[in-house]
């Protein structure tokens, strides 16, 4: 007898569906399963064979063949085990068979028939909505995460047993059954928020924050150790608004094919902020391995990467960064399967001046070479630095200005930045853009193009700095997102001005002293 049930494959954000075909004849008794799948899948032949004994039902005593269809994509993970259980169940006579089109299922199975959580759920209910799949059997640590889409009915499997009578139910009377209901918003959390009021001085870095908070602008801090960068950075999230619900589902999409959404959890609704070691390896940051995983360019996706310590990361990886950094996404080709994943993010970055890090410090000498510095710099190099809207020199904060009040709260800074991005949405409505930096030429034309004073500033920068066209799309996007958090319609030769000032730093032969 034969059995079908749907199931999912994680391949890039969307994935595909899986047919689950159990069949059993007369032989020796034993499981086989093909259709290219990994250990993890191979394994279940034991943890089915355990899990559906110990729940009390007959494992059948003659040949069960499992396939996984289609047969050309690798499946991986244990998130086969419920639907494999059910599907031999089904085959051999003690669950009613029903239609293969009509249901979903995912899980773990343990040896007692437990059901653990998966990774990918969103991204598999997605994908069964787009083929008008209505039933979805999921454990019941993943419900909250199934239920983000608002759609299809959703069941909390917490055992083997409570999926046969759940599926018993349904097939016989569906009324019967009523789906798991939409959670409540979860509270706010209650961890120590950290707070631009703890940041002392810095009064122009803090301004630079704000200007890239509301732009997404990609951002450069460089200066001696202890200066306040990472401190800085690590505060920024706090400026940012939350994601908008369609950002929030890729977001979580994302984070649940990466297996990083916690038991219970749902939509992630806050800009991620991603801050990997300089150990980290390319599959790491642009994504890759294996299974083509998505790496931390696409896991900061509407949010933000902190590169801490950049130029101690290899070069050769820094370099990559330039495709998402220009096209917002990220392509992944390997021998036989190729993905794309979103990487939409906001670059930032922490140096120091040199490589000994006294260059710029007041009463401390800097021992490095010309030489050695412009190596140093070479590895972060010009093609991706040129990408950089920002870059900010910071210099350490005396003993007086730390004695200081406290300046603007995050709160206070978070209410103009969410001013300056409601700005931008209306702008651009209709044209798929959310934020300056993602103006393509044209556009900047079209929406930044200064009054006649700002235009003559422009131009004598470009030819005292000499700077690249890019350079001077990415002024006039700055000066936009300046102009934005004043409430202007208009880019005035003020908002140029300042635009310029954090553009000019990196650009020729500057070592960064300034």
């Amino acid at each position: 007898m034969l059995s079908v049930i749907a199931s999912h494959a994680c391949l890039g954000v969307d994935g595909v569906l899986i047919r689950v075909e159990v069949d059993i004849r007369k032989g020796l008794p034993g499981v086989d399963i093909v259709g290219l799948p990994d250990n993890a899948v191979r394994e279940a032949r034991e943890r089915v064979r355990v899990a559906i004994r110990n729940s009390g039902f007959r494992f059948p005593s003659d040949r069960i063949l499992v396939s996984l269809a289609p047969a050309g994509i690798r499946k991986e993970g244990a998130s086969f085990d419920l639907p494999i259980a059910l599907g031999i169940l089904a085959a051999s006579g003690q669950l009613m068979s029903g239609d293969a089109d009509s249901l979903m299922v995912l899980g773990e199975l343990n040896l007692d028939g437990g059901v653990r959580p998966v990774k990918g759920v969103l991204s598999a209910v997605g994908t069964g909505l787009e083929k008008r799949i209505p039933l979805f059997l999921v454990p019941t640590d993943n419900v909250p995460e199934a239920l983000a889409l608002r759609r299809g009915r959703v069941y909390g499997i917490d055992c083997l047993q409570q999926a046969f009578r759940l599926l018993t139910s349904i097939r016989a009377a569906p009324e019967t059954c009523p789906p798991a209901a939409v959670p409540a918003p979860e509270p706010p959390s209650s961890t120590r928020a950290q707070d631009f009021r703890d940041l002392r001085g810095q009064k122009m870095l803090r301004r630079a924050l704000e200007i890239a908070s509301a732009g997404r602008h990609h951002l450069l801090l460089f200066g001696p150790p202890g200066s306040g960068k990472t401190m800085a950075v690590r505060r920024l999230p706090s400026l940012l608004p939350p994601l908008t619900r369609e950002e929030s589902l890729t977001v979580t999409r994302i984070h649940s094919i990466a297996g990083l959404i916690p038991a219970g959890g749902g939509l992630i609704r806050r800009p991620p902020f991603r801050a990997p070691h300089h150990s980290a390896s390319s599959e790491g940051i642009i994504g890759g391995g294996k299974f083509l995983r998505p790496g931390e360019v696409s896991l900061a996706h509407r949010g933000i990467l902190f590169l801490d310590e950049t130029a101690e990361f290899k070069a050769s990886l820094l370099q990559t960064l330039r495709e998402p950094v220009e096209e917002g996404r990220v392509s992944i080709a390997r021998a036989g399967s190729s993905v794309s994943f979103p990487a939409d993010f906001q670059l930032v970055m922490a140096a120091n001046p040199c490589p000994c890090g006294n260059l710029g410090r007041d009463q401390a000498v800097c021992v490095c070479s010309g030489a050695e510095i412009r190596r140093y710099w070479q590895k972060i190099g010009g093609a991706l630095l040129d990408r950089i809207d920002m870059r900010i020199p910071v210099r350490p904060v005396s003993a007086a200005a730390m004695q200081e009040p406290g300046g603007e709260s995050s709160k206070t800074i978070a209410d103009r930045v969410a001013g300056a991005v409601a700005a931008q949405q209306g702008r651009y409505r209709g044209l798929g853009l959310s934020r300056n930096s993602r103006l393509t030429p044209g556009e900047v034309m079209r929406f930044c193009t200064p009054d006649q004073a700002g235009q003559a500033a422009l131009a004598s920068a470009l030819e005292k700095l000499s700077l690249s066209s890019r350079a001077y799309h990415s002024i006039l996007k700055v000066a936009r997102s300046i102009a934005d958090l004043e409430g202007a319609a208009a880019v005035r030769k003020r908002h140029i001005l300042e635009a310029i000032q954090y553009r000019r730093y990196g650009e020729g032969d500057l070592f960064w002293n300034s």
